[in-house]
């Protein structure tokens, strides 16, 4: 199929042989090329009208390619070569993976963060074009970013609108006000693509064009598969791997996904965000965990499939391949697998009886935030302190406890025996990204998953899953104090109290759904990372 490879075995293979020949019965493949909103249950049926244009993007994308390519040479000629992504959830995904896969530089800052926003900001100003993409114009991180790299650009005397691209919806409240402000050049995405979905768009595309990718030959992996994906035939692949995934009986609902050396560098996060937000809602869902090699949860557990992403599966021998384990295993060019992976992931909606393509569940974390900003409320109370770093907690989880390790026992001890773990750092990634490799530790400690995201971009992502999918997680906050922070102008908040109140805003709506919530927060960042650190190794060996 085209360049793609596909090995299922175990209850993925007893999944396909179960579900494939129903699915190319009802013509499944075809629908869905052919924009067919009928595939989903009847409440889906409506978004699915409009959002169904990532089917095609490929082709009706083509048209960006030579602007952006021209826009690239004019900003080389004038020597600005160092392009920045402000954006959020699929807006900057899906171009960090296609940059880091080319070996392009992209520097992506989807946080507020204070620390790491001053870190992009202070490097290379006077080369540097921003690109800001957003598809409702309304991102509160992406409009914050905007502002502070747009006072940057005039403080350093360079002329800001002639160093700001724009990616948004035609008609958005930013696509209004950039054409105003005269920014150098505004891109309007495909409307009919939700923003998890929007790789082969603008969305994907100007960012990585203008970083050096060639983006042309992106879109032609892409091209390359479409006419087999879309193929009513029970060797398509797109069909065979959503069985897979979402067809298993019971339902293996935690996707371990593990880089075997696929050369397609971070695609697993973007697969985490394409499939957690799609799927997890009313209750239900399919988690994705992003783990290391030789990862506890690589052992198998009733509920895990493992997803194993190869450089190519015909290279794969009988020793390489456990035919009883629930695994599935993947190979292929980068666009051709992004969009076989939108194909099996809505593909799964129509199996789990859910609207693939809204995410009803983000915007509470969201409102609650936004309440906290435009309030000055009662600081919550630390519920005990040791060392460098404060414990708060949802209602009822520290009942007596005293001790930071009682504290971190109770949440593990909070885990159902079918949960999952979930650690949100609200730290700057680039800078302390040494905290990811508490995830594996975690793991052994607990036998269950465990999931890492950096806050608040995972909101934009896993946070539907956590909020919308099934209340089996557990969750774990780590904050801090930061040595600065960070005005935004003509804004009545700082970068540093914006991620506070995001972190505190999730953490409501989370214990609201009754789920146990423990957030460290580091009033020294440096002194209370070491000791967070030796507490969980502590605990993993007692």
């Amino acid at each position: 199929m085209g360049s793609l490879g596909f090995i299922a075995t175990g209850a993925a293979q007893a999944a396909i042989e179960a579900h494939v020949p129903a699915l190319v019965a009802d013509r499944v493949a075809s629908r869905i090329a052919a924009k067919d909103p009928s595939v989903w249950v009847e409440s889906a049926r409506a978004e699915a009208e409009v959002r169904l244009g990532w089917v095609d993007a490929m082709t009706t994308s083509l048209p960006l390619v030579p602007q952006i390519l021209a826009l690239r040479d004019e900003l080389r000629a004038e020597g600005v070569d160092r392009i920045v992504l402000a954006g959020m959830g699929g807006s900057s995904l899906a171009p960090e993976v296609i940059c880091a896969t080319n070996d392009v530089e992209l520097v992506v800052c989807d946080s507020t963060d204070p620390e790491m926003v001053a870190g992009v900001l202070t490097d290379r100003l006077a080369t540097t074009a921003l690109v800001v993409s957003s598809k409702s114009g309304s991102t509160v991180e992406t409009d914050s970013q905007r502002r502070v790299f747009e006072q940057a650009f005039n403080d350093a005397g360079l002329d800001a609108p002639s160093r700001i691209i724009v990616v948004t919806d035609p008609g958005s409240p930013m696509d209004e006000a950039s054409r105003k402000a005269g920014y150098r050049a505004v891109f309007n995405a495909d409307p009919t693509v939700g923003g998890r979905y929007s790789a082969l768009t603008a969305f994907g595309l100007v960012p990585s064009g203008l970083a050096g990718v060639d983006i042309e030959a992106f879109l032609a992996e892409a091209e390359a598969t479409i006419e087999f994906l879309a193929e009513d035939d029970e060797d398509n692949i797109a069909l065979a791997l959503g069985a897979a995934i979402a067809g298993t009986l019971p339902l293996r609902d935690k996707l371990i996904f593990a880089d075997e050396g696929s050369g397609l560098a971070g695609f697993a996060d973007w697969a985490e965000q394409l499939i957690a937000e799609s799927t997890g809602k009313q209750e239900t869902g399919l988690l994705p965990v992003v783990v290391e090699d030789g990862a506890p949860e690589t052992s198998g557990a009733p509920d895990y499939l493992q997803v194993r992403l190869v450089a190519d599966t015909g290279l794969l021998t009988d020793a390489d391949v456990d035919v009883d384990a629930a695994s599935v295993a993947l190979s292929g060019t980068l666009g051709a697998q992004m969009l076989l992976w939108e194909y099996a992931t809505v593909i799964a909606g129509r199996l789990l009886g859910i609207d693939p393509f809204d995410q009803p569940d983000v915007e509470a974390a969201k409102v609650a935030a936004r309440s906290l900003l435009d309030s000055t409320p009662e600081p919550v109370q630390a519920q005990l302190s040791e060392g460098a770093i404060e414990v708060r907690a949802s209602a009822g989880l520290l009942e007596g406890v005293d001790t930071l390790a009682g504290a971190l026992a109770a949440l593990l001890a909070a885990l159902p025996s079918n949960g999952y773990l979930s650690v949100q750092a609200y730290l700057d990634r680039h800078a302390d990204g040494q905290l990811e490799a508490l995830r594996p530790v975690l793991a052994a400690a607990t036998g269950r998953p465990v999931t890492f995201g950096w806050g608040p971009r995972f909101l934009h992502s896993t946070g539907q899953f956590h909020k919308g999918g099934p209340r089996v997680g557990a969750y774990l906050q780590v904050s801090a104090d930061s040595a600065m922070d960070l005005s935004i102008p003509t804004r009545p908040f700082t970068f540093g109290e914006l991620i506070a109140a995001q972190a505190s805003g999730d953490a409501v709506v989370l214990a609201d759904l009754g789920r146990p919530v423990l957030r460290l927060h580091l009033r020294d960042k440096e002194a209370g990372l070491a000791q967070l650190d030796q507490l969980i190794r502590d605990l993993a060996q007692a």
